[in-house]
């Protein structure tokens, strides 16, 4: 293992037990290790992009009910479970990285009032890699899916959260 904030190397990766594998990189998808359990069985990885690779083809090959499980495993944007600190600590980071926390009272009210019309539209929360936004662009990207099919919406979904987890392995793996 290395120490706290220190990249792990795909050598360190490879020669892992299945379980420190999991361990290290559960997380990648929200609340979803069995991901990492797939691809653990995949190893040796020659790079970090096999990997990621991996973890995506765990995900897409998954089927229907197991994206819509790890899309519903997301929290909402700005929603309950950040108010009442329930985050992981990488969504924490994410959103806050964002500037979400720093939203005002309107902005606030207008993402409670998007994630409860989205939810209800869809079935799932709004999912989008906010690496890069700032409040102002996700409540504009928020309000221009919200008029997607629920198919497109979907994919869309587990497109963002393939770019959300190709982050925190960006963080998490040394090249």
């Amino acid at each position: 293992m290395t120490a706290p904030g220190t990249p792990y190397t795909i050598a360190q990766l490879n020669a892992m037990p299945e379980a420190g594998f999991v361990e290290v990189l559960g997380g990648i998808y929200e609340h979803s290790p069995w991901f990492a359990e797939s691809a653990a069985r995949k190893r040796p990885f020659a790079n970090l992009a096999a990997l990621a690779a991996a973890l995506r083809e765990a995900v897409d090959q998954a089927g229907r009910e197991a994206q819509l499980t790890l899309v519903r495993a997301h929290p909402e944007l700005a929603g309950k479970a950040a108010v009442r600190g329930e985050l992981t600590d990488e969504s924490t980071r994410e959103q806050s990285g964002a500037g979400l926390h720093l939203c005002t009272p309107a902005e606030f009210e207008q993402l409670q009032q998007l994630n409860a019309d989205y939810n209800r539209k869809f079935g799932f929360p709004f999912i989008l890699a906010v690496r890069g936004y700032d409040r102002h662009g996700i409540i504009a990207e928020f309000a221009r899916r919200i008029d997607n099919a629920p198919d497109v919406e979907l994919q869309t979904c587990i497109n963002q959260i393939h770019r959300i987890a190709q982050f925190r392995l960006d963080d998490l793996v040394s090249g």
